[in-house]
């Protein structure tokens, strides 16, 4: 009960994250004149137009895996125009970044209650840590539960906004990679990764085989960085 408990608290964390990711995104589009996921309802931190858009990968998905393995796994999308991403490559590339710069903002934001935690004495640093508990707490209520959900939010919005900034496609990094380019080459490149497909399918398997070799240590730094002098390992 105690896993699927926790599985459920991640289920909420993954919902707000993810609509705030794609809040982001529609936000930064429509800021650079491209209004098709506003007048779609995706500027808003409301998840039902996220969850009308994706249902399998916000609703149905998410709460499968975390019946079967007591974690979600799910995905989200929002609208644009290519024919705008081909004419302003740069506000494309602001789009796409626009999404897991707002997980790691909330990384900052659950850093930051964290830290006021642990410096008011509510909260303590665990003698080791897990993904998802990175707080601890000897007060007695619903005090265990907030050190498990700000720590939560911590650990799934690292993992969502750095995973999405690996630069290889379907993921938000790919898309980053024209703030980089000239523009005509940023404009060949977004041609060629629309019509490569397949690039979609390789790029996941490549970013799951690749990624906790880069996610480890920075969850370990990160983690470590909310209470000086502690080393986790």
């Amino acid at each position: 009960m105690t896993e699927l408990a926790d599985g459920l608290v991640y289920y909420v964390v993954f919902l707000f994250s993810t609509t705030l990711h794609e809040a982001a995104h529609a936000w930064v589009a429509k800021r650079g004149g491209d209004l098709t996921a506003y007048h779609g309802g995706q500027v808003s931190l409301d998840p039902r137009p996220h969850i009308r858009r994706e249902p399998f990968g916000m609703v149905l998905l998410p709460i499968l895996s975390v019946l079967i393995s007591g974690w979600p796994f799910g995905y989200a999308s929002a609208p644009y125009d290519p024919r705008w991403a081909d004419r302003h490559p740069r506000r494309a590339a602001l789009m796409a970044l626009g999404g897991p710069a707002s997980n790691l903002s909330l990384v900052l934001l659950a850093g930051l209650l964290i830290r006021i935690g642990h410096l008011s004495g509510l909260l303590t640093a665990p003698p080791s840590i897990t993904f998802g508990h990175i707080a601890a707490t000897d007060a007695a209520g619903l005090w265990p539960a907030a050190a498990f959900l700000v720590g939560a939010a911590f650990s799934l919005n690292l993992l969502l906004g750095l995973f999405n900034l690996l630069p290889l496609p379907p993921l938000d990094g790919s898309g980053v990679v024209p703030l980089f380019l000239r523009p005509d080459t940023a404009r060949r490149y977004l041609e060629f990764i629309r019509a490569t497909p397949a690039l979609g399918w390789i790029g996941i398997l490549v970013a799951w085989q690749v990624f906790h070799y880069l996610f480890d240590p920075i969850f370990l730094g990160a983690a470590g960085l909310l209470y000086p002098g502690v080393t986790y390992r």
